[in-house]
């Protein structure tokens, strides 16, 4: 099976916009539409649909902590549980959205610090997992993180997910930025080409550590996100 394209989309708020959701759409396969805590709203997250479904493209959940003025970068002490409520919420608002549409969840990602917060502690990536099994679909994580190993405790099905336009350290956590810089999309291109092929990635430190990619992210708030996505679909598709 084709690797796909994942990109996170829907994220502005109001009046205010990040990222060209229209020419982005053309060249992924997968879109993770903000659910209102980190960005997005009612109106935006309607719009995205449509648009998705205007391109045939998936859609999924991608729930945040609630931390709109931060964008959901920002790590929050809180409990399993609640989690489990958040993304709970988020999920089933889009879900509703996208029955209007006649269309269905394809999958979760969680967004910016609860993912990172989920790669690093099994008890927030269970609780992402029992949120997500009333749904019926698959969770976009990290291998060979706690994401992996709870999400296959509890029984669900991940898809892994490797970043072409975010840095990895040498113990494998995504360096992850409050504004995005930009990134060649022949540099993006290779890493993802790289990690397809030989499951590795290079670290800011120099080191190659193992990586798994059923599909490629890249995030609409990265400058030239609509470029890079095209090149990757070029790439893939090439190879497929």
């Amino acid at each position: 099976m084709r690797t796909t394209i994942n990109c996170d989309m829907g994220e502005g708020f109001g009046l205010y916009r990040m990222g060209d959701d229209a020419a982005l759409m053309p060249h992924i396969d997968l879109a993770n539409v903000a659910c209102g805590f980190h960005a997005s709203d009612p109106s935006i997250m309607r719009t995205t649909v449509q648009l998705a479904k205007r391109y045939g493209v998936k859609v999924g959940a991608h729930p945040s902590l609630p931390d709109l003025q931060g964008f959901g970068r920002r790590a929050m002490a809180i409990a399993p549980e609640e989690i489990a409520d958040l993304v709970t919420y988020q999920t089933g608002a889009l879900v509703a959205f996208l029955q209007a549409e006649g269309m269905q969840l394809n999958h979760v990602k969680p967004h910016g610090a609860l993912y990172g917060m989920a790669a690093r502690d099994e008890a927030i990536a269970a609780a992402i997992a029992e949120a997500v099994r009333p749904f019926g679909v698959p969770i976009l994580g990290m291998a060979f993180t706690a994401q992996e190993r709870a999400y296959r405790a509890k029984g669900a099905d991940m898809l892994a997910a490797f970043y072409a336009d975010l840095d990895y350290d040498a113990q494998g956590n995504l360096l992850l930025p409050r504004v995005h810089e930009a990134v060649d999309p022949r540099h993006a291109r290779e890493r993802a080409l790289r990690a397809i092929r030989d499951g590795q990635v290079t670290t800011t430190g120099g080191s190659d550590i193992p990586v798994r990619a059923d599909t490629i992210c890249v995030h609409s708030d990265t400058p030239g996100a609509a470029a890079i996505a095209a090149e990757l679909a070029r790439a893939l598709r090439a190879t497929a």
